[in-house]
């Protein structure tokens, strides 16, 4: 065998231990990259299969590196196309118990789409993502639904351009034992690093509204609560443990500032 001979042999062996060590890729780099993009917040859980095809929950880490918390029932599977080796993204995530269908995402490395869809959150499980979740003590019934959305990486940031309503109904809080308290809706208009907020009321008795937004990562609202009329006796404790009061008008509210 002549030494170039060899040469091409020795490439198409490498070659093939690279391409075998992709097809295999552990579905735990999953895990890793969701850390990372979350900084620790959200990770996987129970984690089977391979990094093209399998399964496992979304939760929320401890901060003590303990057991992944479930987020939501149910578990998450997805497939993801090799076509992502040639800077294509095409990709599937399915959970019949939280997605209304399932999610697809596709574009390329620069840039890429996820379609419309909604998934049901369970509120009681997202105390595990800490403060404040996990001193309000939420229930209900919350509902994300968003139109289809637009991701643009430049550099080391990713643009977003689309809406989203969070539909928060019957909504209820340890802190009170008036249930339900009232039903609302947080909508979000997200044009590159930035977006828009605005918070209504659907019913009360307890009656939230107000503004705000998001900006390079930085939240910052301004609303306000206060009692439906007729309300204001049976929510009077209930406000006073949020403080803040301030007139509006003719009436007392409680003023929601975050910056």
């Amino acid at each position: 065998m002549s030494k170039k001979t060899g040469i091409v042999w020795a490439l198409f062996a490498i070659l093939s231990v690279i391409a075998t060590a992709l097809i295999f890729l552990p579905a735990s780099w999953l895990a890793l990259l969701l850390e990372k993009q979350t900084e620790g917040r959200l990770s996987l859980g129970d984690v089977q299969g391979s990094f093209w095809r399998g399964s496992a929950f979304i939760g929320g880490a401890s901060a003590s590196n303990g057991p992944v918390t479930p987020l939501f029932p149910g578990r998450f599977s997805w497939h993801i196309s090799p076509i992502v080796l040639l800077g294509q993204i095409d990709v599937e995530l399915e959970n019949s118990k939280v997605l209304s269908q399932p999610l697809k995402l596709t574009g390329n490395l620069s840039q890429w789409r996820l379609d419309a869809a909604s998934m049901f959150l369970p509120p009681e499980r997202l105390e595990a993502l800490g403060a404040p979740l996990n001193t309000i003590g939420p229930t209900g019934q919350l509902r994300l639904n968003w139109n289809a959305i637009e991701f643009t990486r430049y550099a080391d940031k990713v643009d977003v351009t689309g809406t989203m309503q969070l539909s928060m109904n019957d909504m209820g809080s340890r802190l009170s034992s008036i249930k339900p308290l009232g039903s609302y809706q947080l909508s979000f208009d997200w044009r590159g690093q930035n977006s828009d907020m605005v918070l209504t009321t659907n019913k009360g008795p307890m009656m939230l509204s107000g503004n705000g937004s998001i900006n390079g990562g930085r939240f910052q609202f301004s609303g306000k609560a206060f009692a439906e009329a007729g309300e204001e006796e049976r929510l009077a404790n209930l406000l006073n443990l949020l403080r803040q009061r301030r007139r509006d008008g003719d009436k007392d509210v409680i003023a929601l500032e975050f910056k």
